[in-house]
């Protein structure tokens, strides 16, 4: 049987029978697919991200442009489609590394050929994060081996970025062949966003302010994301009454009406999370009440666009208090605290050394209490670093609770620190 079309693909997600959580996850290429024309004149490629190319009539336009695995997949797609038209016009959407490394090729070869290069258009606020980006290049390699599982001793977080020749503040329009290409700002997963819609096709391009997920506005390893801002932007694209969505991560979806709701029914999971946090913020509570209370509106948690497979609900609750309350939980233990290495020995001679811990732990694990069973080994590791009892039992607890997560954001952190524990550390990307 031949692979199913984009479109085909589509059609099953809507519905709620694709496997969201692993064969086509939001955040990974749909296996062995080449670009595709999903529209007459748009060519689609669905990697880690998506890119989008339109033929607008004089020059291609890219709406992102991948990442840095993604160069000669991306060229060779578009010159099977377009042989001979050269890139004009490429938005990035915002500074994430899988969105903006697409270019090179084709400024190479407009070189070659005598052709005026591309031009990169992208908000005002994308250079300083390059600039962020360079400063922590070894902060951001640690935590993306942990995020995505990548490869411990060879991953290396890019050093070099291609900064855009257009900036803009709020909006910007431009004109490129028979197409008006319109750029407006949102505050979301980042604080550089650019989603973009051409009217003359009814074509929306949100960037990552819809991942066909719950959003990933929570994320524990990166800066801060804002939640009402980002609903803001929803609704304002939910008005347009767009054809076709091409989104940063996750399959395109079809039809005005099916549009609309998913990112209104998005933009109310984004509000309501924001709302239900500050309203227990407001009451003065602990972070931990609130990380614990806070729910996904029951009415919303099965839509296939809002299942957790990459952020976790929790996560975008602590985004919420770090943005409106600072670091500080509520906990006045943890306002000053002692070293955590005194503490995990104060609490394992408590409990009579670490083999006690260990075996507690392994019952609550037996008992299906995984995320208390990790409190304890992890201090017991923490008290007695070169306990292969403690190390042997943290990697078989860590590695049952990631395989309970949804979220692969969780999952692949937990297993992580179960690796790590595999070769006798509490984390193999960073020195500890």
């Amino acid at each position: 049987m031949p692979n199913p079309s984009i479109r085909e693909l589509a059609e099953r997600h809507w519905r709620g029978e694709g496997d969201l959580q692993f064969e086509h996850h939001p955040v990974a290429p749909v296996a062995g697919r080449e670009a595709e024309e999903i529209l007459d004149g748009v060519l689609y490629l669905k990697s880690v991200a998506s890119v989008t190319a339109v033929d607008t009539g004089d020059g291609l336009l890219c709406l992102d442009t991948g990442g840095p695995y993604d160069a000669d997949i991306v060229f060779d797609g578009v010159r099977r489609w377009r042989p001979d038209d050269r890139l004009a016009v490429a938005v990035f959407s915002h500074h994430h590394i899988d969105h903006v490394f697409g270019t090179r090729r084709f400024e190479v070869e407009a070189g070659e050929r005598g052709w005026r290069p591309p031009v990169v258009y992208a908000h005002e606020g994308m250079p300083a994060h390059f600039d962020r980006y360079e400063r922590t290049q070894g902060w951001n390699t640690a935590i993306n081996k942990r995020q995505f599982a990548l490869p411990i001793d060879t991953f290396s977080w890019p050093s070099d970025y291609r900064r855009p020749d257009v900036t803009y503040s709020k909006a910007i329009t431009l004109s490129q062949g028979d197409l008006t290409i319109q750029l407006h700002h949102g505050r979301g997963e980042t604080d550089d966003a650019t989603w973009t819609y051409v009217p003359e096709l009814g074509l929306l391009h949100p960037g990552d302010l819809f991942i066909y997920a719950i959003p990933n506005a929570g994320n524990p390893q990166k800066v801060q994301r804002y939640l009402s801002d980002w609903a803001v932007a929803l609704r304002t694209m939910a008005a347009l009454g767009a054809e076709v969505m091409v989104s940063g991560h996750g399959l395109p979806i079809f039809g005005a009406d099916r549009i609309r709701v998913a990112l209104t029914d998005t933009a109310e999971v984004l509000d309501s999370i924001e709302d239900q946090t500050l309203a227990l913020m407001n009451e003065g509570c602990t972070l931990d009440r609130a990380i614990h209370e806070v729910e996904v509106p029951r009415h919303l948690r099965d839509k296939p666009y809002l299942r957790a497979v990459y952020d976790h609900p929790q996560f975008l609750v602590r985004n919420v208090w770090r943005r409106y309350g600072g670091w500080y939980d509520g906990e006045p233990d943890n306002l000053l605290p002692a070293p955590r290495v005194e503490q995990a020995r104060a609490w394992v001679a408590l409990a009579g050394g670490v083999g006690n811990v260990v075996a507690r732990a392994l019952e609550l694990a037996d008992s299906g209490d995984h995320a208390l069973a990790c409190h304890l080994v992890e201090a017991a590791v923490i008290a007695d670093p070169d306990s292969a009892e403690a190390h042997g039992a943290r990697a078989r607890i860590y590695e049952e609770r990631a395989a309970e997560q949804e979220s692969s954001m969780a999952r692949n952190i937990l297993r992580h620190a179960a690796l790590a524990s595999q070769a006798g550390r509490r984390d193999l990307a960073g020195n500890y």
